[in-house]
């Protein structure tokens, strides 16, 4: 890999004063940046249009590529028409840019913008004499504009990390093949499907496929709801809260909520967070008609959507803030999940959402809860969700202790699948483990692996009761071995 180091970026180390950090993906510059990507590729790369490099290559452009060297403007554009153009008839290379991946960064001087880096990953197929177009590649690119009398010019260009199809470290090769997505959905009779991968601790591609309804296109921020998805969620809050100081793992709840239903069971005195995050409050899933414990909290494992909207109203007695309003202080806004809440209102782009499907392909009615569940019907997209778990990998998410506590064994399931605080663990082996949670409910698929050793993950929506036939082809492709351990551990 050719690693190259320019004069200004030395600059920007003895003056880190002048440092920016990466413009919103709503900033003039980063419109301006990604148009001009367009331009060059879209237009240039793709249709061989050599004026575009012309016009945007600046005549100090210089090229470094990890395999082919150094170019400068004239060699580059020569390369170009010589080959990956010279017969477009018989061999057409094309570019497509992974959105998720783009990140931009200001330069100033003299509190003047002249530059700009453009960071990411693209992907390359190749059509050769007519033949279907087939994958042929990804690499990581790091670019450098610069204004040059009022337009932006491509300054440097680095084009390095290039895998090649049978790469394992190259987890992008099914999303570039749309129609065979798009096909396997149909036989697995799935209308709605969304991907979110995580590589290297980032968010690096989200793909959302299949229709909202006949004829109508899901977009790439369709909006899901989660089901269960929403506990992670909900346990963040909390621990965000224990990290602040402001709550206590092991502090009794009674002290600020007790449902009416449990008064006179001496459990509800012994009842605590942590017996809650980690599905051992003594509560069923949910409630017939009254509310009971049904063990003595702390002693046995059971899966319970009660135990979370027990601690709901704890914390919003407490706080004296809906949960939603906590989570959007917390987690929503910092995160900038815009499209993330848990009950529907006036905000909800209802022509974006995945409605529900039974396995006969008819849909289910709608519920669009008004309040908060703290365990159930989050809405969300996966580009949100993505972030969410992304962000589950940075060690100042939560303090050290807490964190600790949260990937922790706190109750063994089975062979190799505890519990901790709000995610499952599973134990991969080689000191490997994943943080894991799952949704279902009628017309609702969901799963969101994190790896946080190896910085992966991959969170998959789907709409449908059979949607959980793609986890185990989608966590084999994404997550290797790690992902085949996954799948064997939750079905053995």
């Amino acid at each position: 890999m050719v690693k190259t180091i320019f004069p200004f970026f030395t600059f920007l180390f003895l003056f880190p004063q002048y440092g920016y950090t990466q413009v919103e993906k709503t900033s003039d510059l980063y419109k301006s940046i990604l148009s001009k990507d367009s331009l060059l590729f879209s237009v240039g790369f793709n249709t061989c249009d050599i004026n575009q490099f012309e016009n945007l290559l600046s005549n100090n452009f210089e090229f470094f590529h990890d395999k082919g060297g150094i170019s400068n403007k004239q060699k580059f554009i020569n390369d170009l028409k010589n080959g990956l153009c010279q017969s477009p008839e018989n061999y057409q290379s094309r570019r497509e840019l992974v959105p998720e991946s783009t990140e931009i960064f200001p330069l100033y001087q003299n509190n003047s913008l002249y530059g700009a880096i453009q960071k990411g990953n693209h992907r390359f197929y190749e059509t050769i004499e007519g033949n279907p177009e087939k994958y042929a590649g990804s690499a990581r690119f790091t670019h450098v504009w610069l204004m040059e009398n009022g337009t932006w010019k491509l300054s440097k260009s680095l084009s390095f990390d290039h895998q090649v199809n049978d790469n394992a470290n190259n987890r992008l090769s099914i999303l570039g093949n749309d129609p065979e997505i798009e096909k396997w959905l149909k036989e697995i009779n799935i209308p709605t499907l969304g991907i979110g991968i995580i590589n290297d601790g980032k968010l690096q591609q989200v793909k959302v496929y299949g229709e909202l309804q006949n004829g109508i296109t899901a977009p790439y921020n369709t909006i899901f709801n989660v089901a269960s998805l929403t506990k992670p969620i909900t346990a963040m809050v909390a621990l965000k809260l224990i990290s602040q100081g402001k709550w206590s793992l092991d502090e009794p709840l009674y002290h600020y909520w007790v449902d009416t239903d449990v008064t006179k069971d001496k459990n509800h005195k012994i009842l605590t967070t942590r017996h809650i995050l980690s599905h051992q409050s003594g509560f069923p899933n949910w409630r017939n008609h009254k509310l009971q414990f049904e063990f003595q909290p702390g002693t046995h494992y059971q899966y319970s959507g009660e135990g979370f909207e027990y601690l709901r109203k704890a914390l919003e007695k407490k706080f004296k803030k809906s949960l939603n309003q906590l989570a959007s202080e917390l987690i929503f806004e910092p995160l900038k999940m815009t499209d993330t809440q848990y009950f529907w209102n006036e905000k909800i782009d209802e022509t974006r959402f995945a409605i529900g499907y039974n396995n006969a392909g008819k849909p289910y009615p709608t519920y669009k809860n008004k309040t908060e569940n703290a365990a159930d019907d989050l809405l969300t997209t996966i580009t949100d969700y993505s972030n969410f778990m992304v962000s589950l990998l940075n060690p100042d998410n939560l303090n050290a202790k807490v964190y600790q506590e949260m990937i922790r064994n706190q109750v063994t399931i089975k062979k190799d699948k505890h519990f901790g605080l709000g995610f499952l663990i599973y134990d991969l082996g080689n000191d490997e483990f994943a943080l894991s949670h799952g949704g279902a409910d009628e017309g609702c698929q969901t799963i969101a692996v994190l790896l946080p050793k190896s910085k992966q993950g991959i969170v998959i929506f789907t709409n449908a009761d059979d949607g959980y036939k793609v986890y185990e082809k989608l966590l084999s492709h994404y997550l290797g071995e790690n992902g085949k351990k996954i799948f064997a551990i939750e079905t053995k």
